[in-house]
């Protein structure tokens, strides 16, 4: 029987994102749903896609990222659409953009300043407004939200360096309520970074407590991802099994070479844990981080690279050894002169980043920093890394299982309904590429290149990227997480 469609993919190799073997196929899809998959050729449709020696695959969906002003800024999301990304998770690491209640203080406080370190889009008074904004202005990619445990504190606390009151968690958890309420998906922590180090344990707890009628996800930067690991994950998986709340690993790495080798014994860790209660992970395919620019972090690293710098800005993409030559000083004092500051940190080894993307439940998030001057290449480059460095070239895991971590795995992690899958019913985010040739190009010399062999993006029945261009098209949603099953 014949069908009209508003799109027809044909002759596409389908991988649906569940993980099973690929098969050929086409898609038909009316509205923001894909309304058929299988053989139509005798179907029409008001436009028709030739996906002869294409893969049809889900929209990638970055897990981790700190998008929540480009979203804003920059609607059209050439990052991520570029390497087939059909939705952001942000407000990551204790960081987000809402809410902000009173102006925020100036300086901006690290590391809010990731998101925008002049104050400026810290403009929305509550979640909802955040979240209306979103809707009201929306971007070429669907976002899912957290609201940030460093934001919070920096809204009610007048001293960071100390652990919040009893007072004070209140009204962070009033927050919280309103934030949930709103459409967040959960609460972010960042607990490795200055303003959140002096939380305890049972700080978190309890400004956490209000999203557990919302089915809320707590995400974490964990306070250590180096000696003190295992303390780490253990605080993790305490706070998630005190409230009975699912418990994201945000960008699980061994960073130090005193540590390196050990993703062995953590993974070993998580994996038990999975039995006893809700954990995720992801990782990002890079054995360089990127953050704030710290003497800590950079006395620990065997290479560091600035990616901006507030007082020095002509210092941007250049290695911190070079600087500290040229301004003949130590590396503290080299520091110093350019904080507030972003840098990239050589300090992992690529044996545990492989281990730590094999390991079945690892979801794939960039934790791209879009408002770098010089940025990390996960920004560019992470999901066609994936497919084609680790996937195609090294084989440390078939293209199948390369599209599930990006795609029907994340959904499912993060209750996505209707998202992640190719079939029938569910929202049309759909990345067509070329398996032979899909690549990241984005390197630590030249980190905005963009990726090679994404062919078209789909996001809820819209092409956004076509020949290898934006099309200009905002047809993005704000994504709620699925209720809890009864």
């Amino acid at each position: 029987m014949s069908e009209h469609f508003d799109l027809l993919i044909r002759k596409g190799t389908v991988i649906d994102g569940t993980g099973a073997a690929r098969f050929d196929g086409d898609i038909g899809i009316r509205g923001d749903r894909i309304a058929c998959v299988g053989s139509l050729a005798a179907c029409t449709a008001d436009r028709t896609i030739d996906a002869e020696g294409l893969v049809v695959a889900p929209g990638f969906i970055d897990a981790h990222t700190h998008d929540d002003r480009m979203l804003l800024a920059d609607g059209a999301m050439v990052p991520k659409v570029s390497q087939g990304v059909t939705t952001v998770v942000a407000g990551n690491c204790g960081i987000s953009l809402a809410p902000m209640p009173t102006p925020v203080p100036r300086p901006v406080v690290p590391p809010l300043d990731l998101l925008d370190d002049t104050g400026e889009w810290y403009r929305y008074r509550s979640f909802a407004d955040y979240l209306s904004a979103l809707r009201e202005t929306p971007a070429a990619v669907n976002a899912a939200v957290y609201v940030g445990h460093t934001t919070l504190r920096a809204i009610v606390m007048d001293d960071l360096t100390r652990a919040a009151t009893p007072v004070e968690i209140e009204q962070m958890q009033a927050l919280v309520t309103e934030a949930m309420e709103a459409g967040a998906i959960g609460v972010s922590t960042g607990l490795a970074y200055p303003p959140a180090k002096a939380a305890t344990t049972e700080e978190i707890i309890e400004v956490c407590r209000p999203m557990v009628p919302h089915n809320g996800l707590h995400a974490t930067h964990m306070r250590d991802e180096g000696e003190a690991m295992m303390a780490s994950l253990d605080e993790t998986f305490t706070i998630g099994r005190t409230l009975g709340i699912q418990s994201l690993i945000s960008h699980h790495k061994l960073a130090g070479a005193s540590v390196h080798g050990q993703s062995v014994e953590t993974l070993k860790v998580i994996a038990d844990e999975m039995g006893r209660q809700k954990v995720s992970l992801d990782c990002y395919p890079y054995t360089a981080s990127s953050t704030i620019l710290t003497f800590d972090h950079a006395s620990k690293s065997g290479r560091t690279v600035v990616t901006w710098s507030r007082k020095r800005p002509e210092f941007a993409g250049r290695d911190l050894a070079e600087i500290i030559e040229e301004l003949g000083c130590s590396m503290e004092q080299a520091v110093a002169q350019l904080q507030p500051a972003g840098a990239v940190y050589f300090r992992m080894h690529e044996d545990d980043v492989s281990r730590i993307l094999a390991f079945d439940p690892t979801m794939i998030g960039s934790d791209g920093l879009p408002h770098d001057e010089f940025p990390h290449p996960r920004l560019w480059g992470t999901f066609p890394r994936i497919l084609g460095h680790y996937s195609r070239d090294r084989g440390l895991f078939s293209l199948e299982t390369a599209v599930h971590k990006m795609t029907g795995l994340t959904a499912a992690e993060f209750g996505f309904e209707n998202r992640g899958l190719v079939r029938e019913g569910g929202f049309a985010d759909i990345t067509l590429f070329d398996p032979d040739l899909v690549r990241d190009r984005a390197t630590f010399e030249e980190p905005t290149r963009r990726a090679e062999g994404i062919h078209a993006v789909l996001v809820n029945g819209v092409p956004v990227w076509e020949d290898n261009a934006p099309t200009g098209q905002r047809p993005g949603q704000v994504l709620r997480r699925a209720p809890a099953p009864r």
